[in-house]
Formats: C-alpha cells, sequence, structure tokens
C-alpha cells in the first residue's frame, strides 16, 4: 500500500451495473491514486488473463482493485488470493453485496480504507462439482429457484434490460418454477432451493446473499423445503432487508417450518433437478453448468482466505 496508489492495479468491469446510474470513478482514481495503473476490460476480454499477464511482467501489481458487480468481485478476490495479494474492493454493480457486507458503501470509503492502510481478513469458500475444479465464492451458491430466475433474466437481459429482464423471469418462474431433489447425507429432500453462505446471515431470511460477518468461517446453509407455494418459493429469494420485512408482513414469506437452517464448515449434496428443469447452480450470480443431470456439489470454507481494504467492523 502506497499514498498514490503505485504498486495497485485496478480492473474495471464497464459492464455491471448498467441499470444503475453511478459517478464515474475516473477523476477519483487521478485525484487520489494517481500511480495505479487502471485497465478498462473490454468487450470479451478476460478479467483473469489481465491479471495473470500482470503478474508475468517485471514489476507485479501488490495489490489488486476491482471496480464492478459481485461477480467480478469475487473474481478478483480468487485471483488475489492465488497471488497472495490483498484486495480492494469497489461497488460498481446493481446489488454490490460483498461490498455493503464489508462498509465499502461507495467508491471514496473503499479508497480511503486503502489509503489509510485499513484491512479485514475474509473468510471465503470454495465450491466443486463431482471432481471438477474448484470456484472461489465470497457470498453464497445456489441451486434452484435463484439460478433459474438468473438463468431466464439473462435470457432476456440484451433485449430487455437486466431491471425489466429480471421482473419478466420472476413472473415466469412464479408460473414455471418446480422442486428439485437434493440427496445429503443418506437422506432425500424435494426443494425450492438450496443457498449456502458464507459467514452468518439474517436468520429470518432464505437467500444467504448479504453477510453480516465477513470473518466467521462457517457455511450459514438454508434448504427451502417445497410445501409451500410457487409464490412463496420466489418471494422467498427477496434478500433486501425492507423488501423481506414487508413481504414477511403479509405473510407471503415461507413458513419458518419449511425452512431449514444449518451452520457447517463444510456440506455435501447431490442434486436431482426434474424432468425439463434446468440443471444449473450459481455463486455470486454467476451461472454454472453442470456435466450430467445429476450433479453433485461440495462446499468448503476457508477461514482468512484474504485480506481485503476496509473501514474497521462497528
Amino acid at each position: 500500500m502506497t499514498t498514490d496508489g503505485s504498486g495497485l492495479l485496478i480492473l474495471r468491469n464497464s459492464r455491471s451495473g448498467t441499470a444503475v446510474i453511478r459517478t464515474d470513478p475516473a477523476e477519483l482514481f487521478a485525484a487520489r491514486l494517481p500511480g495505479a495503473r487502471v485497465h478498462e476490460l473490454s468487450e470479451g476480454e478476460d478479467l483473469a488473463d489481465v491479471v495473470d499477464a500482470a503478474f508475468s511482467e517485471g514489476d507485479p501489481p501488490r495489490v489488486l482493485g476491482v471496480y464492478g458487480g459481485d461477480g467480478s468481485v469475487s473474481r478478483m478476490a480468487g485471483l488475489a488470493r492465488r497471488h497472495g495479494v490483498p484486495l480492494l474492493a469497489m461497488p460498481g454493480g446493481t446489488f454490490n453485496h460483498f461490498a455493503r457486507s464489508a462498509g465499502l458503501e461507495d467508491v471514496e470509503t473503499a479508497v480511503a480504507a486503502y489509503l489509510a492502510g485499513e484491512t479485514i481478513e475474509v473468510s471465503a469458500m470454495e465450491v466443486r462439482e463431482g471432481d471438477g475444479a474448484a470456484v472461489f465464492a465470497l457470498n453464497a451458491a445456489s441451486v434452484g429457484a435463484y439460478p433459474e430466475l438468473i438463468e431466464e433474466r439473462d435470457r432476456r437481459r440484451r433485449r430487455l434490460g437486466k431491471w425489466l429482464g429480471g421482473i419478466v423471469a420472476a413472473w415466469r418462474t412464479m408460473r414455471t418454477a418446480e422442486p428439485l431433489v437434493i440427496l445429503r447425507d443418506g437422506r432425500r429432500a424435494r426443494v425450492w432451493s438450496v443457498f449456502v453462505g458464507v459467514g452468518t446471515n439474517d436468520p429470518k431470511r432464505v437467500a444467504t446473499m448479504q453477510r453480516e460477518n465477513l470473518e466467521d468461517p462457517v457455511l450459514d446453509i438454508r434448504i427451502h423445503h417445497a410445501r409451500g407455494t410457487r409464490l412463496r418459493a420466489i418471494t422467498s429469494l427477496a434478500f433486501g432487508k425492507r423488501t423481506a420485512a414487508v413481504l414477511r408482513a403479509v405473510r407471503l414469506m415461507p413458513e419458518k417450518r419449511d425452512v431449514e437452517r444449518l451452520l457447517e464448515t463444510d456440506f455435501t449434496m447431490t442434486v436431482r433437478p426434474g424432468p425439463g428443469r434446468p440443471e444449473v447452480w450459481v455463486h455470486d450470480g454467476e451461472l454454472e453448468e453442470p456435466r450430467g443431470e445429476e450433479f453433485t456439489l461440495r462446499f468448503t470454507v476457508i477461514p482468512g482466505a484474504l485480506t481485503v481494504f476496509a473501514p474497521p467492523p462497528h
């Protein structure tokens, strides 16, 4: 960490948060981090390729920074861990779940933490599908209704945009969602969804997208058993505090007995989608397509996975 940003590589994902009006941080970077190298990802350019190329040069970065949404931040976090350097995460997406959990409500706060040398040690998790390579995740991974909704939204995103595409996807998923079967510890269950979040989350929610604790080396698992309606399956995906509170007040959230909560450091399940259902799972907003109709996911927590610049927790 330097007072002018020397040794800092910042990657900007201009495609993140396209539905949100944001102030361009270019002037802030130039004024407060004049020594930083800022690279804007072009169409089709891979974030990992840019970072790996930078580390192959004679003067590799000492800090990795990213301005983007949760998917970009999660990928950069995995690269920071791989290269053994701290992460500067700056909110530039639509929801910014991780940045908000870290108290980074805006770019100015993130830059101030970097310049002050304020850091926290963040736990994360690895998700492995069968014997495949491990996927790094900062917030959560899920199967069921949420990945189905994301897949529907992404189909319509280019034509309708993220927000309108999301509304149409929610409406369609509300009409067509079906339970899937999971197997764990020799038991079989029909579920609407399973969320595996890193760190403790609000115990009243199903969608564990917003971490309440960045340091706890624990997986907070919510299994929404398929005993309620499709409407409740979709409304259970609300992760905003106010939205969830309103839905709870009008009795649209799942009943407490329908949601099983587990706190583990390691969790394995086999997923069997129903006939004609999407064979997908999602981590930090990024879709993955399994290699077979039935697939097994193993989630493992990583204590102190990486160092992140952030103000001290309150």
